[in-house]
């Protein structure tokens, strides 16, 4: 009589193995599947007249680690990325995971390559990261500059009618807001843009730039029912969450990013990056 409640239980106890089998397959196959491209625009009221709008890429946290990005996959989706045509392509830093449940860390060599195969009239700018900081940062930028990447780590530079300012990373304490700003200023008259790693410098930028480009949230990564995202990784909660946002005047947009921290597992937060067509009011090109 005893031996048919073992029996349902063990049933149970299968049947609840199997769906957590399956749940984490699925936030794995959605860690792993090509990013979703978002597009908006951006209208600057003293865009130089006579010159065309701008496409700029956004993409970040490629994360670059086994098993759910290999430096193959992300060479694919660069491969893809390249088919949008931007003029510009921004970074926003973590480009390498040295994650305990990684089954591969790969050099920076290889980490970085993916990225030299960008195509972009105005070039590619990097900003770097909070695990870019913790793995091997000089390394890092090395391998970047090798493969013809701009690095800035509080500094700017000049790109067509646009003014970069690339902000060094928030979460390590490497950040140096004015002297970014100081650098964008000595570059003469532009179209005043950041990127940054994360988004959590925004409230200290004590003027508005056209607009704001960064990481860091991965969207939450994991985004469950009810409960919602596990953590943006923000001391500002959900301010700053994802997506394309304004706050107290300032635009800025927060990518999903492409590869994982922590686990590889998404749910509810595909990868993504962001098109962005900066120009005079109604620009769509």
């Amino acid at each position: 009589m005893r031996a048919k409640p073992r029996r349902r239980w063990r049933r149970w106890a299968a049947l609840l193995a199997l769906l957590g089998v399956a749940i984490l397959a699925r936030g794995y196959w959605n860690s792993t599947r090509d990013p979703v491209v978002r597009s908006a625009a951006v209208a600057v009221a003293d865009w130089p007249a006579g010159q065309a709008p701008l496409r700029v890429l956004l993409l970040s946290d490629t994360h670059v680690a086994g098993p759910d990005m290999p430096p193959e996959r992300l060479a694919r989706i660069v491969d893809g990325l390249n088919r949008l045509k931007p003029d510009l392509v921004l970074v926003a830093g973590d480009l390498v995971s040295e994650k305990r449940t990684a089954t591969h860390i790969y050099t920076p060599a290889e980490i970085v390559a993916p990225l030299g195969r960008l195509k972009a009239p105005l070039g590619v700018v990097v900003a770097p990261g909070n695990h870019d900081h913790w793995f091997r940062p000089d390394a890092l930028r090395g391998a970047l500059e090798k493969q013809g990447l701009r690095v800035l780590q509080n500094e700017a530079v000049k790109r067509g009618p646009l003014i970069v300012g690339g902000v060094d990373d928030d979460y390590t304490g490497h950040d140096d807001i004015p002297k970014t700003l100081a650098a964008m200023d000595a570059l003469g008259p532009g179209v005043p843009v950041i990127v940054s790693h994360s988004p959590d410098i925004v409230p200290d930028i004590h003027r508005p730039v056209a607009a704001v480009f960064a990481g860091h949230t991965h969207c939450g990564q994991i985004r469950l029912p009810v409960i919602g995202a596990l953590t943006y990784v923000s001391r500002y909660g959900d301010r700053f969450a994802c997506g394309d946002m304004t706050d107290k005047g300032q635009r800025l947009f927060v990518g999903a990013g492409l590869g994982t921290s922590i686990l590889p597992l998404r749910f509810n937060t595909p990868p993504d990056v962001w098109l962005v067509t900066i120009g005079p009011k109604g620009a769509t090109r």
